[in-house]
Parts: C-alpha cells; structure tokens; sequence
C-alpha cells in the first residue's frame, strides 16, 4: 500500500500520510476494530455512528514529528488509535514539563476543549510513538456536541479525566522534592514490565519532571552511590525497588 495522499491538520498541523483509497473508513473490519478501540461507539444510536464513520480520516504520524505548536488554532481532533504523543508545556528557559500523555484509544483533552472555546492550544504536542489516529474535523466536533449525547459526554467524560492528571502534576512540582519525585518516577515507569532497565535519557526524564538535566544527573549520581540504581549511557537499571519506594516516600 502507497501513502502518497496528505491532510494538513491545525492543531495536529503537520502534513499527515493518509492511505490514497482509505481517506474516509469503509472496510467493515476496520470499523469495528474502531468501535472496540472506543467504548462510547459500542452505545451509540446507528445516525451518530453513520455520522462519526462518514467524517472520520485515518492519518499516520512518525516518531520525533511536531504534532502541535503553541498558539494554534485547532482545527481538527485526532482519536489515537495506536502510539504515543506526549503534550508539554515550555518555559521561556527552554524547560520542559510533560503534562500528559496520549495513546491508544485516547485524545487530547486541551486540543478539545480549546475547539469548544475557540481558543488557542496552550502547549506543544509532539508524536513518542508511531501514531494511528481517527481526525475529525471541528466543525464536526462542534455539532457532534450540540446533536449527540453520547459524544458530549464523551468529550466532557475526557476532559474530566485528564484534569485530574494535569493537576497531579501541578501538586507534584508544588509540594515534592524533586528526588521523591524522581524515585516514584523510576519505579512507576517500570511497574508495567517485568525489567529492571529503563532506556531514558537525562533530559528525557527532566523534561518529565519539570526541572532540569543537571539536578537530575545528579540525583541519579546519589541515587547510584545509595546502591538504589546503576546508570549508563542513555539507560538507567533499578537495583534496589524497596529503597526506591522508601525514597519516594521520605519526608
């Protein structure tokens, strides 16, 4: 398959490949993959269903591409199907703070709420993962909202959701110190897997943290006299979890 047709997309403005024969979902399997991916399709009435397929693209974004500069205007909404796309705020010192995360079967709360209010998007988004996404342009988000219950709670549902991740952000910069913070991080970046090694870089973990490559180089440096972790090129292996949790939660 050849992708050769593109969508310029504000804010997911970059220009995204589409397949040529598939810039609208018609393949039935496709469809339903969809409707799995996404639980609010599995209750919607069949008008708001025919609707959603009936204005929805399929796009593909690379690893490393700009999704979203801060200040757009935000005409479309992307429904990540697969990969990752990270949202961060930056200072006017060139530090980084990641707000959240998006993935499969997710979209961006603040690319949503700004179509709602017509306002800017406050951030910059950037694609961590090949990404698959459903776009949806924002006039249709717009009267989707007006016309469908089921997909204005969905996007309230969203915004709610995410809300509380952006806030724990905020209380994490606020009230903890940074090495707390950066043991919790370790050990919840790695909770998923059954490794003990973490393939990060420096800045990579800073930019996460809000603060900057060299506090974290150091606390790493302490972190690995402690005998907690061992640190290498662009890795990071935990050697101690239990010491790490007690760091994490240290007064």
């Amino acid at each position: 398959m050849t992708y050769h047709d593109t969508l310029t997309c504000k804010p997911w403005h970059l220009t995204i490949l589409l397949p040529a024969e598939e810039i609208l979902i018609s393949d039935p399997r496709q469809t339903q993959a969809i409707i799995q991916r996404f639980a609010f399709l599995q209750s919607v009435d069949e008008r708001f269903k025919r609707a959603f397929f009936e204005h929805t693209s399929l796009a593909r974004i690379d690893v490393g591409q700009p999704i979203c500069d801060e200040g757009m205007q935000c005409g479309h909404l992307a429904l990540v199907t697969e990969g990752v796309a990270r949202v961060y705020k930056l200072g006017e010192n060139g530090r980084e703070i990641t707000l959240y995360r998006i993935s499969g079967g997710e979209s961006c709360i603040l690319t949503a709420s700004c179509i709602i209010s017509g306002r800017p998007f406050p951030a910059f988004a950037v694609c961590e993962e090949p990404i698959e996404a459903l776009v949806i342009s924002s006039p249709a988000v717009k009267r989707w909202t007006n016309e469908f219950p089921a997909w204005r709670d969905y996007l309230f549902g969203l915004i709610g959701d995410r809300l509380g991740d952006v806030i724990s952000v905020v209380e994490e910069i606020a009230f903890r110190r940074v090495d707390r913070r950066l043991a919790h991080y370790l050990l919840q970046r790695l909770e998923p897997t059954a490794s003990d090694s973490l393939n990060i870089t420096h800045q990579a973990i800073a930019s996460d943290l809000g603060t900057s490559r060299e506090v974290v180089s150091r606390i790493l440096k302490d972190f690995e006299h402690q005998g907690l972790i061992s640190v290498s090129r662009g890795s990071v292996c935990l050697k101690d979890r239990r010491g790490l949790a007690e760091k994490s939660h240290e007064h």
